[in-house]
């Protein structure tokens, strides 16, 4: 038994654990994806100093499926569009979105309707737990208060932000299961199948393991500082160039940030349980490789 894992119980009206294999039209995976599972945890707490390994997800309600059609949107609201209307917004060109507008689409989506899940994980600190009050306990014993109390950073979404989950702690996700299949009458609901290549993450977990933040404004004052008093002994025109260099590279984090790569593992659930710890499964990478 892991004494770090953590489990909650997660449901919603909607859900769409998009398969990055269709270009145009949304369709969800049957069950929800170790990504998705992530998002939602993280969405309830998450620190620098620590991060999630997704160990189990157990399908209490599988759900139906439901197609629909949704308008989205052909174009992005880019970095500089976004200062450029904090100056001034008459100089922007807004993004016209709805049906029929000029940047608006509309797609078919094959989702999930009425689903339920209980997302078990293991919680592990990066180096950046470097204070003596920054111990496995501590994030344990917070995010359990959180989850009991409701609270969150933002609303997780199943899949989408727009499909709201809605949960709850569960001490015992063996127990919580068999609760749920007993309340919803189920017989039998404790489902086996192979569901074959899914998506596991985008984020290496090897890499989320390091950590990563944000420079406090101090440090980056500090950054500055020392930048400019290298320049002390260069000419005004070398100086100006440095500038320019320094101001489009600095380093604004803890280190660089994780390139986005998907990753693929063979999805199994066997009664109701789906096993999704990386160090128990095999994980593929879209170049072929795997861990």
């Amino acid at each position: 038994m892991n004494p770090n894992l953590i489990t909650l119980r997660v449901w919603g009206d909607f859900a769409c654990f998009t398969r990055p294999e269709m270009k145009v039209e949304r369709v969800s995976y049957p069950v929800m994806t170790p990504s998705a599972a992530r998002g939602i945890l993280e969405a309830v707490y998450w620190e620098p100093q620590m991060f999630y390994l997704i160990d189990t997800i157990r399908v209490v309600k599988r759900g139906r499926w439901v197609s629909f059609r949704r308008n989205e949107v052909t174009k992005v609201i880019s970095l500089d569009s976004a200062k450029t209307w904090m100056k001034d917004p008459q100089k922007t060109t807004p993004i016209h979105a709805g049906g029929g507008a000029e940047d608006g689409t509309q797609r078919n989506m094959l989702a999930l309707q009425d689903v339920e899940y209980i997302i078990t994980a293991e919680v592990r600190v990066t180096p950046l737990a470097d204070r003596p009050e920054d111990k496995i306990e501590k994030y344990l014993a917070e995010i359990k208060r959180r989850a009991r109390s409701g609270k969150c950073f933002h609303r997780p979404g199943l899949g989408m932000r727009e499909f709201a989950a809605d949960f709850e702690w569960e001490d015992d996700p063996d127990a919580a299961l068999g609760r749920r299949v007993a309340e919803l009458g189920q017989a039998g609901g404790q489902f086996t199948e192979d569901l074959g290549l899914m998506l596991y993450d985008v984020f290496d977990h090897s890499e989320r393991a390091e950590g990563f933040r944000w420079l406090h404004p101090a440090e980056e004052t500090k950054q500055e500082q020392e930048f400019e008093r290298s320049l002390a002994d260069l000419k005004k025109g070398e100086q100006t160039k440095r500038r320019k260099e320094f101001s489009a590279n600095r380093t604004r984090s803890s280190r660089q940030p994780i390139k986005p790569q998907p990753m693929f593992f063979h999805a199994k659930v066997d009664n109701g349980r789906m096993d999704c710890h990386p160090e128990r499964i095999r994980i593929l990478t879209s170049t072929g490789g795997g861990n």
